[in-house]
């Protein structure tokens, strides 16, 4: 069964365009540019700098892990930033060894798989509550109901935050990393003067109340108080240096926009693809497939929720018979590695059989890799378990649509229809 999630046939689809995925994910333009040029130059129709384009499987994984050729430091989205304001902004995302390493390895263990396994119960009880609202329900928005919802209650449990804060949290965030969507903040980037907010993160206003927020929490852990996971960014590296609070205040606003809107779409998705193929939902009932964390994989590829990440050139080099300068643009396409049929065989297609499956939606292969990727693949499983278990059928009633962002590639609203087992 083929899934090409998308609507457009446009070979030449304009990446840099924020409306680029308004109709599903550009593939048809993906598919040429692995075919033809797998190095190509774009000229940003807004005034920023160009930038070059990386799509192939194989040159993604090789770029990837190279980070003192293609570095972090200068921001990870397409636009341009001044120095100022990279560094007003950025987060040990946009950092390059040893100051990321060092802040990654105090988080990292609270994200590692063997903790993220523990936290199953309370991700199947949130499933189960909010199936029971749904199942008494019938008819209701997949995204607003199941995809939205989930991540944010785990993520307020995980910070430590209350859970009556998590909806002002993920609207907030929503405002931030959905910048370019007017459902989602009312300071378009791209459609109103958003330079008084250049110095905050995603130049969007809602970053001064998350800061608020953060300040907050910054004087209970000041006062000794534990808080979560997010004590552990306070306390000093392997080389001694602290995260400052502008950093933590922009560390935080990352944790509410990342932590929930990659995994809210790659549920969306798999909500999608299981109400337009009622074959892939049997399978689920009966088992046929090999893991549930295998089929997990499969779904977060198929959703590719983070289209790219953009690196900035070191040094020059020759990549494709390409001259690469140092300060060039360079955006990884991991989406476009996630359908790229020299590595993944048949990549259109949802194949809960695969025996390998080297997607790279997390960011595989670099320094990068997704903090919460074990939480992300937990909570798709258990999505897909809990409907597998307590759905006869579930069908698309009406069209979805996509969030207006080339960064991050979602379903927003998903109209279904459920019949209880």
């Amino acid at each position: 069964m083929q899934f090409p999630f998308s609507r457009s046939n446009d070979a030449h689809v304009d990446l840099s365009s924020l409306d680029a995925f308004n109709d599903g994910a550009p593939f048809a333009t993906f598919d040429r540019m692995r075919r033809e040029d797998p190095m190509a130059w774009a000229e940003m129709l807004n005034g920023d700098k160009g930038f070059w384009s990386v799509t192939r499987h194989a040159d993604l994984l090789e770029l990837n892990r190279q980070a003192d050729l293609l570095s972090s430091a200068k921001g990870i989205r397409m636009e341009d930033q001044s120095e100022e304001e990279y560094e007003a902004r950025k987060t040990f995302q946009e950092t390059d060894a040893p100051h990321h390493r060092g802040f990654r390895a105090l988080v990292s263990k609270a994200f590692s798989k063997s903790t993220v396994a523990g936290f199953e119960e309370q991700i199947r009880t949130i499933v189960t509550d909010l199936l029971d609202v749904a199942l008494d329900e019938g008819e209701f928005d997949a995204v607003d109901r199941i995809a939205r919802r989930l991540p944010m209650q785990m993520l307020a449990q995980i910070m430590g935050v209350p859970q009556e804060d998590g909806p002002w949290l993920v609207e907030k965030g929503d405002a931030l990393i959905s910048n370019s969507d007017p459902d989602y903040t009312d300071f378009v980037v791209d459609q109103v003067d958003t330079e008084a907010y250049r110095m905050l993160p995603f130049r969007s206003p809602a970053a001064v109340e998350l800061f608020d927020y953060a300040n907050g929490l910054l004087d209970r852990m000041d006062a000794g108080e534990q808080i979560g996971v997010l004590n552990l960014v306070l306390e000093p590296t392997s080389t001694g240096t602290r995260m400052s609070r502008d950093e933590f205040r922009n560390f935080f606003c990352l944790l509410v926009a990342a932590g929930n809107d990659t995994t809210r779409y790659s549920i969306s998705a798999t909500i999608h693809a299981l109400a337009n193929n009622p074959h892939l939902l049997q399978a689920l009932k009966d088992g046929d497939f090999r893991s549930w964390e295998a089929a997990a994989d499969e779904m977060v590829r198929y959703a590719s929720p983070t289209t790219h990440f953009r690196r900035t050139a070191t040094r020059g080099f020759e990549f494709h018979g390409k001259q690469v300068k140092a300060g060039d643009k360079v955006l990884l396409w991991f989406l476009s590695g996630n359908r790229d049929e020299t590595a993944i065989p048949r990549p259109y297609e949802i194949d809960l059989h695969r025996e390998r499956n080297p997607f790279l939606s997390f960011g595989q292969g670099g320094p990068h890799i997704c903090l919460g990727m074990w939480l992300a693949k937990l909570e798709v499983a258990i999505v897909m378990q809990e409907l597998a278990k307590r759905l006869s059928s579930i069908e698309q009633v009406s069209d979805h649509s996509y969030l207006r962002s080339n960064f991050i590639h979602g379903i927003k609203h998903l109209p279904v229809r459920i019949v209880a087992r």
